[in-house]
């Protein structure tokens, strides 16, 4: 346990003699939480009218202090480092405060820089905070997931960006690159709604953003400037100002790593200011089914605990179709770290897309381990995955295009039930292809 000592301060009492002492500050990692990270449950239904919705964080977690105070509790700095042909040597660091302004958990802070040898640039920040947000009598807090503000906006620089053309028959060998530099700005809301309409979740965002482009650094690809040069020179450069929007029925009990719920949704997302006074619109809907099975490593937890180990049978579908005039870069995608895993980023491209994913969510070390002092691992798992998909000029060919699939394995890990990183492990036609990322696919 560590404890924190204030200073007495006295002060006078207009009214008497007598002195008033201010209590000492503890800090006690361990209250709420037990010292192998099981969490035991409270009754949040004395609290809240929806007690699956709301996430417990127990006081332990909720350090006081300033940023290096609360250091390894809910303030993290992590060094970066990496080195890639392509993008040469490249170092940086995240800052990321999931209590920031020592608010109780209500807000977070992330920024992330990075540069490389080759010039590759990444200067991004993202701030959140929650709007549903309780006080637990006994100690810690209540969040709700679904309804949230936030800002995001940066700059980057990726040497990297592929492309292969536009249609459902692309080959491997057509692939290009080209580098994209990105100005961005995103300002969002979240809202679930009330009484009978709770299920509800309202999604409404911001975003401007501009595009410049030029030679990409992938050695042994072609120039898209040179192989797609009317596509090339139609997108670059670009704004883009985006208005967008969704509208979900979600029962899931997490937003971030949900083990059981579903959630049925649609999104329109419309690019009213464009370069030239272009108009074009993206529509989005999508459906997943969460289903608990019985561990293969564990029991399961208990009836007592917040936050039991649960093993999952995850599924998942998605279709976009695109409209009016969007540049080449902005139009529905498969591949990379969110669909179609075992194909890279951008592998095919179109107005129209639709993907289906499984995915089998295992527990291997449900209880975790501690690194140092108070950084822990709260579990390790494993997912084994198969999707399919395929893109189209539109949605009436869309389902008549050759399908193709993916499928792999992950390794997953959590700081908490909120903060989940994977590493994915996907192969396909095109052969083997690795990404990661924070937070799950779907």
């Amino acid at each position: 346990m560590l404890v924190l000592f204030a200073l007495p301060v006295m002060a006078e009492n207009s009214d008497s003699d007598v002195a008033v002492v201010e209590e000492e500050v503890v800090y006690d990692p361990y209250r709420g939480v037990d010292e192998n990270g099981r969490i035991p449950r409270i009754d949040k239904a004395a609290l809240v009218a929806k007690p699956e919705r709301w996430r417990y964080i127990p006081e332990g977690r909720l350090k006081p202090g300033g940023f290096f105070e609360r250091f390894l509790v809910s303030s993290f700095l992590f060094p970066i480092f990496f080195a890639n042909s392509d993008v040469g040597a490249g170092a940086g660091v995240a800052f990321t405060d999931i209590d920031f302004r020592a608010q109780r958990r209500r807000e977070f802070m992330g920024v992330f820089l990075s540069y490389t040898t080759k010039g590759q640039q990444n200067y991004v920040f993202r701030w959140q905070r929650w709007l549903k947000h309780l006080e637990v009598p006994t100690g810690g807090v209540l969040q709700e997931e679904r309804s949230f503000v936030g800002v995001s906006g940066g700059y980057r620089k990726t040497l990297t960006r592929r492309f292969f053309g536009i249609g459902p028959s692309t080959k491997e060998r057509q692939e290009t690159s080209y580098t994209d530099q990105v100005a961005f700005l995103d300002l969002g809301l979240s809202q679930s709604l009330e009484g009978l309409f709770e299920d509800i979740v309202i999604e409404l965002n911001i975003r401007g953003e501009h595009h410049w482009l030029s030679e990409g650094e992938v050695g042994d690809a072609g120039q898209t400037k040179e192989e797609f040069p009317q596509l090339f020179a139609e997108a670059d450069p670009y704004g883009l100002g985006w208005l967008g929007g969704g509208l979900r029925w979600d029962t899931r009990d997490s937003q971030r790593n949900p083990y059981h719920g579903t959630v049925l949704g649609a999104r329109v997302d419309a690019a009213l200011l464009q370069k030239d006074w272009n108009r074009g619109v993206i529509y989005r809907l999508f459906g997943d089914q969460l289903i608990p099975v019985p561990g293969l490593f564990h029991n399961g937890g208990g009836q007592d605990e917040e936050h039991p180990p649960t093993d999952t049978i995850a599924l998942h579908v998605e279709s976009q179709l695109s409209s009016g005039d969007l540049p080449f870069f902005a139009r529905p995608t498969l591949g990379g770290n969110r669909a179609l895993r075992g194909y890279i980023a951008g592998r095919w491209r179109d107005d129209a897309a639709w993907e289906a994913a499984t995915e089998y969510r295992v527990w291997v070390f449900p209880r975790g381990f501690t690194i140092w002092r108070y950084l822990r691992i709260e579990r390790l798992g494993v997912a084994v995955f198969y999707e399919v998909g395929s893109v189209a000029e539109n949605g009436i060919e869309l389902f008549q295009e050759r399908v193709r699939h993916s499928y792999g394995f992950s390794g997953r890990f959590t700081m908490e039930r909120a903060a989940i990183f994977r590493a994915d492990f996907g192969f396909s036609e095109d052969g083997f292809n690795f990404s990661a990322g924070f937070g799950l696919p779907f």
